[in-house]
């Protein structure tokens, strides 16, 4: 264990937060490991919101690649390096709870990756978002594939070829970011969102998020049937 990610439980919110605030919050593939197992976590207990979070002036600068095992083949970099990062989206992904992210300062690579993959970010006013990869003839095909889903084709296309960093009212633009805010109320707006949440039923959560992870999937008589299912069990399990 690195001590990097710190897990927290402020009544119904579990918190994870990435501390190597020295390091702008460069991650190592074992951090990343350390990142998704509280993620999976959290998902397991009764919290109704996840909160992710890291210290320092920057969200995180991407990833640390120190320490990565020797990949000769295609094969053992998938899966020392790739299964890792795709395994961190897909855990935010399933969790049934919603997760709420705060980004400051640099969000860059897999870090403007996971702000994206979030089912909510609020930014502060100071943030920048940026896909660096190209930088080094590296194609970010996986942090793309976790921004895909919010973010237009355009736009994701002159970041990673650009290699430009968006500021924090770009990022809302184009879906990376759900909200932007000066930066001395990045945790006022915060604790006002996660006291709003909170304050509601775990299935009403729950199925919000579910219901948006699965009807872009579906054709729209498929999405109208889900949605009536869904609003359906929640009235039930209410008493309403």
């Amino acid at each position: 264990m690195t001590n990097v990610i710190q897990t927290s439980r402020d009544g119904a919110v579990a918190g994870i937060t990435i501390d190597r605030a020295a390091e702008g919050n460069l991650l190592t593939i074992e951090m990343v490991r350390e990142m998704t197992a509280a993620f999976r976590a959290a998902a397991r207990s009764d919290a109704k919101v996840i909160l992710l979070r890291t210290t320092g002036a920057d969200f995180c600068r991407g990833r640390d690649n120190t320490g990565v095992p020797p990949s000769p083949t295609a094969l053992k970099m998938r899966t020392n390096v790739c299964e890792p990062i795709l395994d961190a989206y897909d855990a935010i992904a399933d969790a049934p709870q919603p997760v709420v992210c705060a980004v400051q300062g640099a969000a860059h690579g897999f870090g403007c990756a996971i702000a994206g993959a979030c089912d909510i970010s609020i930014a502060a006013d100071n943030a920048g978002f940026k896909l660096p990869e190209m930088e080094k003839n590296l194609p970010p095909t996986l942090a793309i594939s976790a921004l895909m889903p919010r973010t237009p084709r355009k736009a994701l296309t002159w970041m990673v070829y650009s290699m430009d960093e968006l500021d924090a009212s770009t990022a809302l633009q184009v879906g990376i970011v759900s909200a932007v805010v000066p930066a001395a109320q990045l945790d006022g707006a915060v604790s006002k969102l996660l006291a709003t949440m909170t304050s509601r039923s775990v299935e009403a959560l729950v199925a919000v998020k579910d219901f948006f992870r699965s009807a872009s999937l579906m054709e729209p008589r498929g999405v109208a049937d889900y949605a009536g299912n869904l609003l359906a069990s929640v009235l039930t399990s209410a008493g309403k």
